[in-house]
């Protein structure tokens, strides 16, 4: 056997970055730590390695941050000041409460109108079985806030305690809007309360405004529509509004960074220039992926990637070795059946789409799979490597 066979496959390693602050050269700073980390940690960069950048550092570089009065005065503005109707937040403190408290400051009443059981993520408001005890028709049925108590009393959020209708409802009326808080999962369940609607679902939010365009609502926002744009000197994302920020303060938010093509560029030449490997680059914020315990999809940012270079554009195109060893190949074994499938992938098709040897592969977007490996990899606490490097991604078992 060669033996400078490589005997591993994909490896991710976080990689410690000093603190970023507003204005620091930012691909500086991530090209300098990748070469130092593997330099002190004896691997060497390779053509096709990936180095992702977790968006808040981006953002935080970028200083595109925002106050609450921002948001009150932009809602303000574009929905009237007066009864608003929003509709489909996620609950969460870290990602809507603090929207939700610039919200109410631009409106004199906010009618909430919660989905049920369950946020578009997986946060449960109340369990399927509790909402089957009661013969409600989530499809269809509205609750009013007395109905739902009634029903099913006070539940609080398994992981954070907290009870996210008292929490949202007194959160408005601490900001000095009247609230009326509803249960429905139909968009057009608000129009009998409010015909200003700020939708603040994430992924459903093209569908929820084509709705309650067509049932008449005289405004429709997202909250894609909120800051899109700065208002008094506030930071702004023009793609995707409020939605990717983040709780920063108790008085503003952090929002998803904007125009980051560039960057991912300037990284990947700069790894060039020290050391003629050709790299991939990405911005990453949450996994795309769901929590089997709580049920809860972790994807609450808009996209998983907001920029990568091309060479991550596409899906992977996978051939199952199990497959191929359990059918094609079942009578080869050892060298022989290593060289079959070896032969196998050098030979492959550029699509393998509809290929019975690549059934159970995974058909999603690389900056998708990748992204969710480095959430993971970085994590969302103290570990303090808002880097990732993934090498040996593209190999396969040829390689």
């Amino acid at each position: 056997m060669d033996n400078k066979e490589r005997r591993t496959g994909t490896i991710s390693r976080g990689i410690r970055c000093p603190i970023i602050r507003e204005g620091d050269d930012l691909a500086k700073i991530v090209a300098d730590s990748v070469l130092e980390a593997a330099e002190c940690e004896g691997f060497e960069l390779r053509d096709r390695d990936v180095i992702a950048v977790t968006e808040s550092v981006v953002a935080r570089s970028q200083g595109n941050y925002a106050s609450i009065d921002a948001i009150a005065e932009d809602v303000r503005t574009k929905l009237g000041g007066e009864t608003i109707g929003v509709i489909f937040p996620i609950l969460s403190r870290n990602r809507f409460a603090i929207c939700l408290r610039g919200i109410a400051k631009g409106a004199k009443k906010i009618v909430l109108m919660l989905s049920y059981p369950s946020d578009e993520v997986g946060n449960e408001l109340v369990s399927l079985d509790k909402v089957d005890e009661a013969g409600v028709n989530p499809y269809s049925d509205v609750l009013s806030l007395e109905k739902y108590r009634e029903l099913f009393g006070v539940i609080k959020h398994p992981f954070t305690g907290v009870d996210y209708v008292e929490y949202y409802g007194d959160l408005i009326r601490g900001c000095g809007a009247e609230v009326e808080i509803i249960f429905a999962n139909q968009p057009k369940a608000i129009l009998d309360y409010a015909d200003h609607i700020l939708t603040c679902d994430i992924h459903t939010r093209a569908r929820t405004k084509r709705i309650l365009k067509a049932a008449g609502a005289k405004v429709v926002l997202g909250l894609d529509d909120i800051l899109t744009a700065p208002v008094n000197g506030s930071g702004c994302n023009e793609k995707y509004g409020l939605l990717g920020s983040n709780k920063s303060t108790e008085d503003k938010i952090k929002l998803f960074p904007r125009d980051c093509k560039q960057l991912v560029l300037d990284i990947q030449k700069s790894i060039a220039d020290k050391t003629g490997k050709h790299v991939e680059v990405m911005v990453y914020g949450d996994g795309a992926f769901k929590d089997p315990q709580g049920k809860i999809w972790e994807l609450a940012d808009p996209v998983v990637s907001p920029a990568f270079t091309d060479g991550l554009i596409g899906t992977p195109n996978e051939l199952k070795l199990k497959y191929l060893a359990d059918n094609d190949f079942k009578d080869l074994s050892g060298e022989a059946l290593k060289e079959a499938i070896s032969e196998s992938i050098r030979k492959k098709d550029g699509n393998l789409k509809g290929n019975m040897a690549s059934q159970g592969t995974t058909p999603r977007q690389l900056t998708d799979l990748i992204g969710s490996l480095c959430d993971l990899t970085s994590g969302s606490g103290d570990k303090g490597t808002p880097v990732v490097l993934v090498q040996g991604y593209f190999d396969n078992y040829t390689s």
